[in-house]
């Protein structure tokens, strides 16, 4: 076997309605519905979105609302970001902050979802 990368992972969310404003208005990200079914997508990844445990089964013994700790890398200047993000009422956990991702070092923002999931944004230097 041969793992090649990341085609999705789920986030439960307890407030449906304010986990998509938040990943699409907020941090720009595409929100989708299919068949019933919600996520966000990001270049070739996604995100599904369920509203409750186990609400497609297969599903984890344990999805929880608020359990999550994800980083996404972001292109741009951090400090227009961390403006932009204020702007839209985000309230930053911390950054920006120096960290070292899988691609490197990177300037990190932290901020949490509605859900209280912790959001990274890492920043790489694309010179």
């Amino acid at each position: 076997m041969d793992i090649r990368g990341l085609d999705h992972l789920v986030l439960t969310t307890e407030d449906l309605d304010r986990c998509l404003d938040f990943y699409g208005r907020v941090l720009g990200l595409t929100v989708e519905e299919t068949g019933g079914r919600c996520a966000i997508r990001f270049g070739r990844q996604k995100i599904n979105i369920h509203r409750r445990p186990a609400e497609f089964l297969p599903a984890a013994d344990w999805p929880l609302a608020g359990s999550l700790d994800l980083c996404f890398a972001a292109a741009g200047d951090v400090r227009a970001a961390l403006t932009a993000l204020r702007e839209k009422g985000a309230v930053i956990v911390q950054g920006p902050v120096p960290r070292h991702g899988a691609n490197g070092e990177m300037q990190s923002l932290y901020l949490r979802d509605p859900d209280g999931n912790l959001v990274e944004l890492g920043f790489y230097d694309e010179r």
